[in-house]
């Protein structure tokens, strides 16, 4: 590969568009001379180009997201046609959505990944300076193909290994082939990547600081955790879980500090007896929307990722919101913000209805923490028969989460109850981000306790309108569902020629 390429310049500065990325070549309009190995680090130093993970279907999908008929009634505007269709796992409209970003945005980091795996050898600098890069970029692949995978592909079982997966992409090559290869060669590939990211050799505090936005041995060993819990591999995701803590362990005690932060006033009901003003309370971490010293910052991160959403609503389904003790976990407390209906335009006539907020209106962690570290051990050592290790570590979070007393530490009679009350305080802690990829791996375990079938009452709906004048239906993803794997946007397909097939349902 020759060392002259545009392709870092333009991709540092975003001028790719958001569609049809893997057939789009780049303009060699400018270029930069790349010679030195610290101009590939300063490329993936770009936190910018790598943090955001724009994914609907993770937001949406799952029994998180509470859509309901009563809340489209209040102020069907609020919900776009993604929104709905999204949440009742359409394969209809879906593919046509010219909004659905999230492919490319991740294919986007697999080409910066590819460029500098492809030029760091040829260019200068140290054997250690070098082998950060691999490692990084390689973890840059990993992630992004993992997530693609878990969001386009069904999960990943003997029974699918030879299911469609994705276009792999190695090189920054635009004649490389665009079919799709067997699930199974995805998943080489991710694990392949995963090795080579397990040799960086970088810890995550350097000088004093830890650099949450870069690989790094707990960061690399966090996203290992949890690549082998979704393999429902146990032993390796806790022996990757520990391996994490021990480098890096540190918590956010929301007993001490989190706060409130910015108040908001609104007019609900305003011309009429009812009008009045209500006062909604946001987390601290809601503040400072154009500085991203606070999320970049949040001292759990293990490797920087934020799950960002479009419409600024996480709706909270009652079931989520019910798996709270709502007077002493305080992560109900901060994050389920009351009346976040009224901030959303449901304010004549007025629908109070929470909302969750984590950073800002639209962003929440969505990469490995320390949390989801003790989450998994906790997990690995309930469903291996070691209820009351698991239940020692589920406590530990617990404290850092929750007003001290009797409620924080829970006990486990047996070894279905030990994982019952794991999974519930997953659910808890991560909701959202992880829940979709969560209920994938249940439905494909050899543990039928934890199986879920996702449901929703809805009214029907074509491509362009909901259809509210008619009766609701019900709406149902069984476990062995399809639908596990979201639709390709079709202008991937196009671009590609159809080389790029669908998904079949």
């Amino acid at each position: 590969m020759t060392i002259k390429h545009s392709y870092i310049l333009l991709l540092a500065l975003g001028f790719y568009s958001c569609d049809s990325f893997l057939d789009e070549r780049p303009s060699k309009t400018s270029s930069l001379e790349v010679t030195k190995v610290s101009q590939l680090d300063a490329l993936l130093n770009n936190h910018e180009a790598f943090y955001k993970e724009g994914n609907r279907t993770t937001i949406y999908s799952s029994d998180d997201y509470g859509l309901t008929k009563a809340l489209y009634d209040a102020r069907p505007a609020t919900f776009s046609m993604a929104t709905v269709e999204f949440a009742c796992w359409d394969t209809k409209y879906l593919p046509d959505d010219t909004r659905e970003g999230f492919w490319s945005g991740e294919y986007k980091k697999i080409f910066t990944a590819n460029m500098a795996l492809g030029l760091v050898d040829a260019v200068s600098g140290s054997e250690q300076e070098k082998a950060i890069v691999k490692a990084d970029a390689h973890l840059v692949r990993a992630y992004s193909y993992f997530e693609l995978a878990n969001t386009y592909c069904l999960p990943y079982t003997d029974a699918t290994k030879n299911e469609p997966g994705l276009p792999i992409k190695q090189t920054t090559s635009f004649e490389e082939p665009l079919e799709r290869k067997p699930l199974e060669a995805v998943y080489a590939l991710i694990e392949s990547d995963l090795a080579e990211a397990l040799k960086i050799p970088q810890p995550l505090v350097q000088n004093g600081r830890p650099r949450y936005w870069r690989a790094s041995k707990a960061g690399v060993n966090g996203f290992a955790a949890r690549y082998y819990l979704t393999r429902n591999n146990y032993t390796e995701a806790l022996k990757h879980a520990e391996a994490a803590l021990n480098e890096y362990s540190t918590l956010v005690d929301y007993n001490t500090e989190m706060h409130y932060g910015r108040t908001s006033d609104v007019v609900i009901n305003p011309g009429t007896p009812e009008s009045q003003t209500v006062t909604l309370q946001f987390p601290y971490t809601h503040d400072n929307q154009s500085d991203q010293t606070d999320m970049i910052g949040w001292k759990e991160f293990l490797y920087y990722r934020m799950l960002n959403h479009e419409s600024w609503w996480y709706v909270p389904s009652q079931s989520l919101l019910d798996l709270y003790d709502k007077d002493h976990d305080l992560r109900y407390r901060y994050h389920m913000v009351e009346g976040y209906s009224y901030d959303r335009g449901m304010t004549k006539p007025a629908y109070d209805y929470p909302g969750y907020v984590f950073f800002f209106k639209d962003r929440i962690p969505s990469g490995p923490t320390v949390a989801e570290m003790l989450l998994i051990k906790a997990e690995c050592l309930a469903r291996t028969n070691k209820g009351g290790e698991a239940m020692t570590v589920l406590n530990q979070l617990r404290a850092k989460r929750m007003e001290p007393g009797p409620w924080v530490d829970l006990t486990a009679g047996n070894q279905d109850d030990a994982i019952a009350k794991v999974l519930a305080e997953r659910r808890r802690e991560m909701p959202f981000t992880r829940r979709w990829f969560d209920i994938r791996r249940y439905n494909n375990n050899d543990y039928p306790n934890d199986d879920v079938e996702l449901s929703r009452d809805f009214y029907p709906f074509t491509i362009s309108s909901v259809q509210a004048d008619q009766p609701v239906i019900n709406y149902t993803l069984p476990k062995n569902s399809r639908r596990f794997a979201a639709p390709i946007p079709r202008t991937e397909m196009i671009s590609s020629n159809d080389v790029i097939t669908q998904n079949t349902y």
